[in-house]
């Protein structure tokens, strides 16, 4: 079957990867001269929105699906004429928006932090005086990586989060009090099975993951897989999807979705008897979906900026380098390393170690 992704950046790769062996063959729409997909398909060098590159596309692919969310709607509807998207753009649509996100969330009893809508600086200062401080402002559309966000702790931060970031549709939330981050990233097929990876316990550093630690028999995993399915059942969806969860001695209150493969699953290569990259495409291309269960104990280290040197790296035991093939930039993933143990100690031993030689730590 012929799989065309809308993005060229690590999760086309990686999905890429997965899928070659069962068969598939890629092609890539992505902007960038040097997308790190472009090796293991065709890559279509066009904007997003690009009448011509988006029919290329179509021609190219029996099913087309994405790896991020912030995806120009009328192009996704120009595909959606031509061959079948997964997972259906309804998703994005939802994800897109945070208010859209937090209302889909409420509609589906998912419990979400307080939030106000801002237009306007006025109605910032209404929303801090209904909210109270701390909160976080974030812009409404293309935020990630902590980028488009603000903390506001007093009543001096706000004239300067407003200078940062006014000017486009903002959502004051309330600041929650966490004890942990994680994440349930689930999949469901074109003939409604789900299934659900283990509880993803993530830790997060200016806004960038860090380190996502699979935790089998967690007690938050019925309530987030909860969550999952009911996100899943009403968007008819059809693909991986992510759900990212605050834990609160009140219960679980969700941050947000994202609905493809997500950074806290990439654990799942070497961690889980089927990776969420290997779901994704079975579930897109109508296969049944395979085994979530995990492969002993397992982390998940992202590299930030510029890769560890590697022979420092690989001297360890089960230890696996993933290399996106992307120029080092600060603040940027250009990588990921894989750890996985028998024992829980063992494995911390591990992540312990690799902390230590990655660049940013």
């Amino acid at each position: 079957m012929r799989i065309g992704i809308v993005g060229g950046g690590q999760l086309a790769r990686m999905l890429a990867l997965a899928g070659i062996p069962l068969g598939m063959r890629f092609t890539f729409l992505d902007p960038a001269a040097d997308a790190g997909a472009a090796a293991l398909g065709r890559h279509i060098v066009g904007a997003y929105d690009d009448p011509a590159a988006l029919d290329a596309l179509a021609d190219a692919s029996d099913v087309v699906t994405y790896e991020f969310e912030n995806v120009p709607a009328d192009g996704m509807q120009r595909l959606l004429d031509r061959v079948p998207v997964y997972p259906h753009p309804r998703a994005l649509a939802a994800s897109r928006d945070r208010a859209s996100e937090k209302q889909l969330f409420r509609d589906l009893a998912i419990p979400v932090p307080p939030y106000v809508l801002v237009d306007a600086e006025t109605d910032l200062r209404r929303a801090v005086a209904e909210l109270g401080l701390p909160a976080v402002l974030k812009t409404r559309t293309l935020g990630y990586d902590g980028k488009g966000q603000a903390v506001l702790r007093t009543a001096d931060d706000v004239a300067a989060a407003w200078e940062r970031l006014g000017g486009v549709p903002l959502i004051l939330e309330s600041f929650v009090t966490f004890t942990r981050e994680i994440s349930m990233v689930a999949a469901r097929g074109r003939d409604g099975a789900t299934a659900f990876y283990p509880v993803s316990e993530n830790v997060h550093r200016d806004g960038i993951l860090r380190i996502s630690r699979c935790r089998r028999e967690d007690p938050a995993a019925t309530t987030a897989q909860e969550y999952a399915a009911r996100l899943l059942a009403h968007l008819d969806y059809v693909g991986v999807l992510a759900l990212e969860l605050f834990d609160t001695p009140q219960g679980l209150y969700a941050n947000e979705m994202a609905p493809r493969v997500h950074n806290s699953g990439h654990w799942t290569i070497e961690g889980a008897c089927t990776s969420q990259f290997e779901n994704h495409v079975r579930a897109v291309c109508g296969l049944p979906l395979g085994d979530t269960a995990p492969l002993g104990c397992t982390a998940m280290l992202n590299c930030i900026g510029k890769l560890p040197d590697i022979d420092a790296v690989l001297k360890h035991a089960d230890v696996h380098v993933h290399d996106y093939d992307k120029q080092p930039r600060a603040g940027r993933k250009v990588g990921h390393i894989t750890v996985r143990s028998d024992a829980a100690s063992a494995l911390e031993d591990l992540v312990q170690a690799i902390t230590q030689v990655l660049p940013e730590n």
